[in-house]
């Protein structure tokens, strides 16, 4: 089995939790891909620099000067910072974006009610998936960065979550693949203010009633359509939950939210 594991939220800017977080994923036997954000470390690191963060319904906004800020942030300060961390702990990990060999090709996305400015929508089907099993299957372990590029020369800003199914869809062509979404959350919560209220299963059916009455936080919806999207294009498994649940969600018994077909 393969396993997609994009990590992000709150875990990446607590120093213990990550640390614990990549220990984990380290352990993990057989071929596996990390996938990162780094949203807030950009947004506090632009503060300093003067570049101001500017969103529409939650997404950023990315002027030139934004792009040359998550560039840096994502692909240099971040995937860095996490390849010497699991290189610390033997795990062969190598840092990429989706520029590096082409591996997730993307166009910029068209202007329509709303100019994002620089940011890049993965074409899925164009994914190289013999480049990747050469990483996979020669010992590597990729750790990619939110980025990817316009084939005009120019750096996108792209989300990690669309990334990570993306790449899970793709991988499930040659491979079992589990794509696992990790965050400070034990899971998709009912009621966001408890933590006990984890919603175990979600199928479609459950996912439209949520959304009907309201229950979802409109931060998890992108998520949930990344997921269900993964599923029905060949994806076996998905689950959404705590970072510090990382090994228990490689197994068998795990916790977390199980999405399903």
């Amino acid at each position: 089995m393969v396993f997609v594991i994009k990590i992000g939220g709150n875990v990446l800017d607590d120093a213990i939790a990550l640390q614990d977080f990549l220990r984990d994923f380290a352990l993990i036997p057989g071929p596996k891909i990390l996938v990162h954000g780094g949203g807030k470390i950009a947004t506090r690191l632009g503060d300093q620099l003067g570049i101001q963060s500017n969103y529409v319904d939650g997404r950023r906004i990315t002027d030139d000067a934004t792009i040359d800020l998550v560039t840096m942030v994502y692909g240099g300060l971040v995937n860095k910072q996490l390849v010497a961390q699991l290189q610390s702990i033997n795990c062969n990990a190598i840092g990429i974006t989706g520029a590096d060999g082409n591996l997730l090709p993307a166009i910029k996305r068209p202007v329509k009610t709303i100019d994002y400015g620089w940011v890049g929508d993965v074409q899925a089907d164009s994914l190289p998936l013999d480049r990747w099993k050469v990483l996979l299957d020669n010992g590597f372990v990729p750790v990619l960065a939110p980025l990817t590029h316009d084939g005009a020369g120019h750096m996108l800003n792209t989300n990690a979550d669309t990334m990570a199914a993306t790449i899970a869809i793709a991988l499930s062509a040659s491979y079992r693949v589990r794509l696992i979404y990790c965050f400070e959350k034990k899971g998709i919560l009912e009621n966001v203010e408890d933590e006990g209220s984890v919603i175990r299963f979600i199928n479609p059916e459950l996912y439209v009633q949520l959304k009907a009455e309201q229950k979802l936080f409109a931060g998890i919806l992108p998520k949930l359509d990344n997921a269900f999207d993964a599923i029905n294009k060949g994806v076996q498994e998905v689950l959404i939950g705590h970072a510090a649940d990382l090994v228990r969600n490689t197994g068998s018994d795990t916790s977390g939210t199980l999405i399903s077909g």
